[in-house]
């Protein structure tokens, strides 16, 4: 039975600078449009009530607004604020106002592993259906249908081994048929006390210093998709 492959997505499959420098300013600049135009949509107006909520319940959208941008720049993670960065995104990713960020040797690994049969699934602290929408709008085409299944921080924090048991449980597989990618030691660590194999992905778009044994923890390091290969089949 070959290895299910779980990966993260920042760092991993694609470049932290994605994120950071394209979602967060789109969602940050775009936030008082779109809170005119769909703040009496029902899924919109429930998230806003939900801050409102959290800041006394008497005040406008425009206070609404200058809050969910405070958390924006505070990087903050709150649901509400999670919630809506995704249906923006959704709009964005669907009039084209960008592609999702996939790094090429990732997406071709992705797409030679599910013809070879592994099973492939995504765990990122972003909600699953930014996951989706990230995939689905890619550079390299829609690539969301390689997956048999997204995690979010639903399932539990990433840097906690019990999170990496449920997810393997949940895809009908022990932890030990499991392999994670990521760029994060921490959450390698967690993955690893699960019983998961682990890979450390340490490209020089991401991290330019280059992370030594030490710093990675004993966990197997490659600087792209290619050198996986070669892990799997050990």
């Amino acid at each position: 039975m070959k290895p299910v492959i779980l990966t993260d997505i920042e760092g991993t499959t694609s470049a932290i600078s994605f994120v950071k420098d394209v979602l967060f300013p789109y969602a940050r600049r775009e936030l008082p449009r779109f809170v005119r135009e769909h703040g009496h949509d029902p899924e919109v107006r429930r998230w806003l009530d939900r801050v409102a909520v959290e800041n006394g319940a008497v005040c406008s959208d425009e206070v609404i607004v200058e809050t969910l941008q405070g958390w924006i720049d505070q990087d903050r993670k709150h649901t509400a604020l999670k919630a809506l960065q995704g249906l923006m995104w959704r709009e964005g990713y669907e009039r084209g106002d960008y592609r999702g960020h996939v790094y090429p040797d990732a997406a071709a690994s992705l797409r030679r592993w599910h013809e070879g049969g592994h099973r492939l699934a995504v765990f990122s602290s972003g909600s699953v259906a930014a996951q989706k929408l990230l995939f689905g709008h890619s550079e390299a085409g829609d690539l969301a249908p390689l997956f048999c299944a997204f995690f979010d921080t639903e399932v539990g924090h990433k840097r906690d081994a019990d999170s990496y048991r449920l997810i393997a449980d949940q895809l009908d597989r022990s932890p030990e048929d499991m392999l994670f990618l990521s760029d994060v030691v921490a959450e390698l660590d967690a993955a690893r006390d699960a019983g998961m194999r682990t890979v450390l992905l340490d490209r020089r778009e991401d991290y330019p210093q280059p992370r030594d044994a030490n710093a990675g923890n004993g966990h197997p390091r490659v600087e792209s998709f290619d050198e996986v290969d070669a892990l799997l089949q050990a």
